[in-house]
């Protein structure tokens, strides 16, 4: 008959070791987040504060709540098999994103929840589980006390033990600021690390945030600020540019391809057009935006099917896939990243094909415009005060042009050598 042996992993070292799988702030928040709207919050307000020293970060959400088993069973690594099958809207799949997202970030994780007006707390300290290796996985159950004395969430913790559900996910100890022991370095860390997640959230959850047809939209805030959706595809504008959408399957299950050519530089605005390159530019955020029930996954990629061209940095493609594709698209644990099967990327370069012309197209337009304005002139002559004044055309074709190639910081030093230019001319100019 075999013999087995039950060997426990060590909690400290296996709890360390999930700390280093890659999360950054803002994918760590967003993967509470994806918790949050699991659960059917309409509403999910992020908080936090450097706290002299000692920062904090918390989210709250108004959504359904656990028991008192299911938030136990939630605060378990492996919660969850990922090869079960889950509901069509459940944005989870391993049962690790509450706790490597939050130990990624922190050392000590409390969720307090309510669920049919009553409320269960649980905390994982790291410390103190250091401290202690051999007492094993021991999970701190909160009293009601215990709650009331986290000060952190004084302002929040009566009108949250009001409602009839809700969950607070709680960050204390944030050891993993750079510079952190430098006066007045940590505090700025934090602060540009929530800015960024600010941008990331908008971006990823931009569908949930926006009004759609059909499903309810959610509210989400930072310290009671209210964060407005970003859809990288720009649909509102009338000179934005809705290609044909296709429909491929795997495995009878529906994958929706919708590309879009965005608008030109003279078709919008300066500032519309800097908003929609991002801090990339448009060359780099051009490719497939991966979503996973409306969720973006991973954006600005072609999958290395084709290399990012110039002339098609204006073509951006969603593609939609359900999450019973998971394992197929090879879906990480952060929900970072994903990677189609081969089946699919033969496809995908059809299409890819298909469409980079209409991408092209709006270059090629303007090529061809440019071409025939060589005859525009390049100086602008002035007659005043007796003297004759000559200045650099910026409207000519080529420095327009230019300038759409051009980030917002080098748009600017362009403007300088055209002055620069301008004045030296201007020292010669003719009575």
């Amino acid at each position: 008959m075999p013999e087995y042996l039950n060997i426990q992993p060590s909690p400290i070292s296996l709890i360390e070791s999930l700390r280093e799988i890659g999360y950054s702030m803002e994918t760590a928040i967003a993967d509470i987040m994806d918790n949050s709207i699991t659960s059917g919050a309409s509403s999910i307000h992020l908080r936090f504060a450097w706290n002299t020293g000692e920062p904090w970060l918390a989210i709250i959400d108004d959504g359904s709540g656990m028991s008192s088993d299911e938030v136990t069973s939630a605060m378990r690594l492996g919660s969850s098999n990922p090869l079960n099958t889950r509901p069509e809207e459940d944005l989870g799949r391993f049962g690790l994103g509450l706790k490597t997202a939050s130990f990624s970030q922190c050392r000590q994780l409390t969720v307090i929840t309510r669920k049919q007006q009553q409320t269960s707390a649980r905390k994982w300290d790291l410390d103190t589980i250091t401290e202690k290796p051999d007492s094993g996985w021991n999970l701190h159950i909160l009293s009601d006390e215990e709650i009331k004395g986290i000060t952190e969430i004084d302002s929040i913790i009566d009108d949250f033990m009001s409602r009839e559900s809700g969950t607070i996910v709680l960050w204390q100890k944030l050891d993993r600021l750079d510079n952190f022991d430098e006066s007045g370095m940590g505090e700025k860390k934090l602060n540009s690390l929530i800015n960024e997640a600010r941008k990331h959230i908008e971006l990823t959850f931009h569908r949930f945030l926006s009004f759609s047809r059909g499903k309810k939209s959610l509210r989400i805030s930072i310290n009671g600020d209210f964060l407005e959706a970003f859809n990288p595809f720009n649909p509102s504008n009338l000179a934005t540019r809705e290609l044909p959408e296709q429909k491929i399957y795997l495995h009878n299950e529906k994958i929706t391809i919708q590309p879009y050519v965005l608008p030109h530089y003279n078709k919008v605005s300066r500032e519309e057009y800097e908003k929609y390159a991002g801090d990339a530019g448009y060359l780099q955020n051009q490719g497939f935006y991966v979503y996973r029930n409306r969720r973006l996954i991973i954006k600005s990629t072609w999958f290395r099917l084709i290399p990012k061209e110039e002339l098609t940095k204006l073509l951006r493609v969603r593609i939609d896939i359900p999450n019973t594709l998971d394992h197929l698209w090879k879906i990480d644990v952060k929900k970072a990243n994903a990677s189609p099967p081969e089946s699919i990327r033969k496809q995908l370069k059809q299409i890819i094909h298909d469409i980079q012309d209409q991408g092209k197209q709006v270059y090629k337009q303007k090529g061809k415009r440019l071409r025939d304005s060589v005859k525009v002139p390049a100086w602008n002559r002035t007659a005043t005060a007796g003297k004759i004044v000559y200045g650099i055309n910026k409207t000519h074709p080529l420095i327009t042009q230019l300038e759409e190639q051009l980030q917002s910081a080098q748009r600017e030093q362009l403007k300088d050598v055209l002055l620069m230019l301008e004045s030296l001319l201007s020292s010669r100019t003719i009575l």
